[in-house]
């Protein structure tokens, strides 16, 4: 039911032989939370459409990740898009956060249907402004705002992404994520806490109930 409904909101608008082709030829696939789905230089196979759950997509550099963005439920990886068109190669790794749900289009059905149903741009023309989007959030926050304002903004955007609230997080985690070391995760994190805005218990970290959770 989750699937049909799914690509009823995503392709509906292209017809009734559209989402008849869609169903013959994709697959849905099954990610258990912290498999790794695609890694720098593997070559792409698919074009990936969340159904639901939460996929990181980021490079690496000296073992530090800097994220590009999270793809959330009826979303893609737009940076897996545009690789089907030059090397086939993926330039991003990806990972599952937590249990997730794919449609999986075959990157050579997918350059049919560019040509039978040239509508379907509408597609990756919204995918694309949103992942800009969220590409230019993640500079700024890196250029302009301070450590612990960008730690605070990420654990604010996991419980966006998860529902989680306190979400189990662990300082490793958040400096790999952030580009720096475990050490400063630490500090920062009591310092924010000192100061109201999180709370660490057992069950992970947690934004007081009257704190305005942004979402992402």
């Amino acid at each position: 039911m989750v699937y049909e409904q799914f690509i009823l909101n995503k392709f509906g608008f292209l017809g009734e032989n559209f989402s008849t082709e869609i169903q013959k030829y994709t697959d849905v696939g099954i990610i258990k939370a912290k498999t790794e789905i695609i890694a720098e230089g593997q070559k792409i196979k698919f074009v990936p459409f969340l159904i639901k759950g939460s996929i990181k997509v980021y490079s690496l550099n000296d073992g530090r990740e800097l994220i590009y963005y999270y793809i959330r439920p009826n979303d893609s990886c737009m940076m897996t898009f545009s690789s089907i068109f030059s090397d086939y190669k993926s330039r991003v790794y990806a990972i599952a956060e937590e249990d997730s749900e794919v449609l999986l289009i075959p990157v050579s059905v997918m350059h049919d249907w560019l040509i039978r149903y040239p509508e379907i741009n509408r597609v990756f023309y919204s995918e694309y402004d949103k992942r800009f989007s969220d590409v230019m959030n993640m500079v700024n926050e890196a250029v302009f705002h301070r450590l612990d304002k960008r730690i605070l903004s990420y654990i604010k955007q996991q419980i966006a992404i998860t529902g989680h609230n306190p979400i189990k997080l662990t300082h490793r985690e958040i400096a790999n994520n952030l580009g720096t070391s475990r050490e400063v995760v630490s500090r920062v994190l009591k310092k924010i806490e000192n100061e109201g805005e999180i709370i660490q218990t057992k069950e992970g970290i947690k934004i007081p109930v009257n704190e305005n959770v942004r979402h992402y």
